[in-house]
């Protein structure tokens, strides 16, 4: 048997927290996106964020769950490079959340902050491309890709747009939903990848 056979309880867990954190973000995503549809679809699409939250909720805990009932061998090769993966992880993210909170602060002391959102999108979008490479996983291009995609396309929208008789933010409502579903969709996409290598074991 070699050192990579089995999958270490470290990886689901990690599985787990991807899809926990594409969850979360995706949510607060479309919570941008909601506030900035002014009413714009209501009930309807705060309905769908919340329904769309919840399953893949119950995919990360359900991975959690797999995660701890596992039995694996220790192999302290194994071990180790996962560990290695999550301080990596670590490190990527905290960076991620500095460069978002500079942003922040430089955009209220110019007094633009209208431009925080397509610059936040485009910071996490950068942030997958080393995720990419650490976890060997190219649909996160993708996702990064994407999203710095969307960044780009909401400089060049116009701010406020009327859509039946409703004045919406129209950079806040493209960002904010088109994010939200990136991150949902590279969320699901863990969630059944792991699924299917777990099924393999």
């Amino acid at each position: 048997m070699t050192d990579l056979v089995k999958l270490p309880k470290t990886a689901v867990f990690g599985a787990a927290n991807g899809v926990m954190f594409m969850t979360f973000f995706g949510a607060l995503w479309a919570s941008i996106g909601i506030i900035g549809s002014h009413g714009l679809g209501a009930p309807w699409l705060l309905v769908l964020s919340v329904v769309v939250t919840l399953i893949l909720l119950i995919g990360a805990i359900s991975l959690f769950g797999k995660a701890r009932n596992m039995n694996n061998a220790f192999i302290p090769k194994v071990s180790e490079h996962w560990k290695k993966i999550n301080r990596k992880f670590g490190l990527i993210f905290g960076l991620e959340g500095l460069a978002i909170f500079i942003t922040s602060v430089i955009c209220n002391i110019i007094n633009h902050f209208e431009v925080f959102f397509p610059i936040m999108a485009i910071i996490v979008g950068i942030h997958f491309f080393p995720l990419a490479k650490l976890f060997r996983e190219n649909f996160y291009y993708g996702t990064g890709g994407v999203l710095c995609i969307l960044g780009v396309i909401t400089f060049l929208l116009p701010t406020n747009v009327t859509v039946s008789n409703v004045t919406l933010i129209a950079t806040s409502t493209f960002i904010g939903f088109g994010s939200a579903l990136t991150l949902w969709l590279t969320g699901l996409r863990i969630w059944i990848t792991m699924l299917k290598q777990l099924k393999q074991i």
